[in-house]
């Protein structure tokens, strides 16, 4: 898939929205992603994962065991990247505040993991999910996402794939431009409690 033909998947879906938004790492801009509306289309949801797939190095997709997402926002990508390799997909969950596998979820001692996001922003949330897997014996060989918004901030010690990298600037609090400290902020995300990235 080429970028405009992503970006198209995104605006059919009224996935890409526009205005004053408290993005889930506590940052403001003005853009916001909800992958879950792009997602909530199983069809859709198959052609980004496929297309995600498809940008892997072959070397890497061929070493891969399992993937692992962090819940909400990573579960239905993670599945449908699962999918797309062939593979199992297990999900993290935060029922105390930190990254876990619960519901059965194990994994095998040096499993080879893809850690699967929707969109990364600063790239925290994620290097919590990956520090999760190392801590449940799996050894994470790559982190995939849809979207990564993080202008570069996003640092991994493992190869980062996203399908598609938009540089949205994000302001802290303190930092609005005033076209954008003009404009009502609203908070699309489903996470409620403290911003973790």
């Amino acid at each position: 898939m080429t970028e405009d033909e992503i970006l198209a998947e995104f605006r059919a879906s009224d996935a890409l929205l526009e205005g004053h938004f408290i993005l889930s790492s506590g940052r403001h801009g003005a853009q916001y992603l909800q992958c879950a509306r792009l997602l909530m289309n199983p069809a859709r949801a198959a052609r980004v994962a496929a297309a995600l797939a498809d940008k892997l190095p072959g070397n890497i997709r061929r070493s891969i065991d399992i993937v692992v997402s962090p819940a909400m926002g990573g579960v239905i990508i993670g599945h449908e990247m699962g999918r797309a390799l062939g593979l199992d997909a297990l999900f993290l969950e935060r029922p105390e505040g930190t990254f876990e596998l619960r519901r059965g979820f194990r994994l095998q001692p040096g499993q080879k993991v893809l850690m699967m996001e929707d969109v990364v922003t600063t790239g925290l949330s994620s290097r919590e999910a990956i520090q999760a897997i190392q801590d449940a014996g799996g050894e994470v060989i790559a982190a995939g996402a849809l979207i990564d918004r993080s202008n570069g901030a996003a640092q991994f010690d493992v190869p980062f794939f996203p399908l598609l990298t938009l540089d949205v600037p994000s302001y802290a609090a303190e930092e609005l431009p005033p076209e954008l400290a003009a404009i009502p902020a609203i908070k699309p995300g489903s996470r409620t409690e403290t911003p973790a990235g």
